[in-house]
């Protein structure tokens, strides 16, 4: 029987949740206009018109253990990036001023490596700490598989929101990474919670999973009761395995967009990476129901203008005041 989706938009907004085990392969068969129309009319109900916006640092960059297939940073991969030690505090302060002058709303300080060494969980500490002191904006963090205690210390230095992407679904994560877990990610989600965190994590898309793939980690970051859900589609990297892997159409991330906003209704759906393959800076991302974003420049790819986002979301008429 064919869904219409547009009233089952309606049903979302007035309470109904879409569960695991379900059919959801109407998803695919949709109209993709009446889709994204429908997607939109829930982040406006259910999250109003304010947009999200968060910039990063790459606090420390390559050399990392892990052999995640799309990364550039893995040690894994010979890609030429730019290896450095962390930051200096003072460094990132002062980056983190310059974004908050800019209007953007959260700021992080993303890691590469599979954890922090004691050395540099210190000199992150002392950033937040210092960023805390000095700038009103909301600090957040990335940096692997930490303990709940040091999850813990990060929410007493200042740090509101941890980032720790489940990537993909269950079933392809190993897929994509063998040296550490879809576990051990799930696991770093719940530590985080407990430590009095909210939560950040998505994925990519397009790293060669099926749209049950897309849709069963929707609905496992939706059983988690993620906050914040950024969404990654893959830019190929040269020299990763995942360096000849075709770049997705605008339908389909559009489309992956708009699912998750109807898994998710409540949560801000973050476009991160892949804007670029929209011609507008992804004006349509925020009609199709995203309402949060990466802006600046991302980790190892080049990200958007922030006073070019600026313009486009207030043009779309989404409030940029402090959340």
């Amino acid at each position: 029987m064919k869904i219409d989706v547009k009233n089952l938009a309606k049903e979302i907004i007035n309470g109904r949740r879409l569960k695991r085990g379900e059919d959801f392969s109407f998803f695919l068969e949709a109209d993709s206009e009446e889709l994204f129309e429908g997607a939109n009319m829930i982040r406006e109900a259910l999250c109003g018109n304010k947009a999200d916006l968060c910039s990063i640092i790459n606090g420390r960059s390559g050399r990392c253990s892990e052999n995640c297939k799309f990364c550039a940073q893995s040690s894994h991969h010979k890609t030429g990036i730019k290896e450095y030690e962390f930051l200096d505090p003072d460094v990132i302060l002062e980056d983190c001023k310059k974004h908050q002058e800019k209007g953007v709303h959260r700021y992080s300080i993303v890691t590469s490596g599979r954890t922090l060494s004691d050395k540099d969980f210190e000199k992150a500490l002392l950033s937040y700490q210092k960023m805390k002191a000095e700038c009103e904006i909301e600090l957040c963090a990335s940096h692997g598989l930490l303990t709940k205690d040091q999850l813990i210390r990060l929410k007493e230095a200042g740090v509101s929101m941890y980032h720790a992407n489940i990537e993909t679904s269950k079933r392809y994560f190993p897929n994509i990474c063998t040296t550490h877990t879809y576990e051990d990610k799930i696991n770093e989600i719940k530590l985080a919670k407990e430590a009095g965190l909210k939560v950040c994590s998505g994925g990519i898309i397009g790293m060669g999973e099926t749209w049950e793939d897309r849709i069963d980690m929707a609905i496992s970051l939706a059983e988690l009761e993620i906050e914040s859900i950024p969404i990654n589609a893959l830019i190929p990297i040269e020299n990763t395995c995942y360096e000849n892997l075709k770049p997705l159409s605008e339908d389909e991330i559009l489309r992956t967009i708009a699912i998750f906003r109807y898994i998710n209704p409540t949560a801000y759906i973050r476009m991160a990476a892949g804007r670029c393959y929209f011609k507008d800076g992804g004006k349509k991302v925020f009609l199709s129901g995203a309402n949060a974003t990466i802006t600046g420049d991302l980790l190892t790819t080049v990200g958007s203008n922030i006073a070019q986002d600026l313009e486009m979301l207030t043009s779309l008429g989404f409030d940029l005041s402090v959340i």
